[in-house]
């Protein structure tokens, strides 16, 4: 098993990273999202781990839902 990180897996985490910046996503972002992690057909563990972190600081409300 390789440990590098996938291209879909750095383009995740640019989006994620500004969601925490701005400590909002939008439902476009998130759509987005979750469009990147499966586009492949496979979530890597890279992505498994951006998305938890993400779920976390949504359900801790360090990022919240705008419409």
């Amino acid at each position: 098993m390789t440990d590098r990180v996938s291209e879909s897996s750095i383009r995740l985490r640019a989006i994620i990273e500004k969601a925490i910046e701005d400590h909002k996503i939008t439902r476009d972002e998130y759509d987005k999202i979750i469009n990147i992690a499966t586009e492949d057909g496979y979530i890597d563990q890279h992505e498994q781990a951006l998305l938890r972190e993400l779920q976390q600081m949504i359900e801790d409300k360090h990022v919240r839902f705008v419409i």
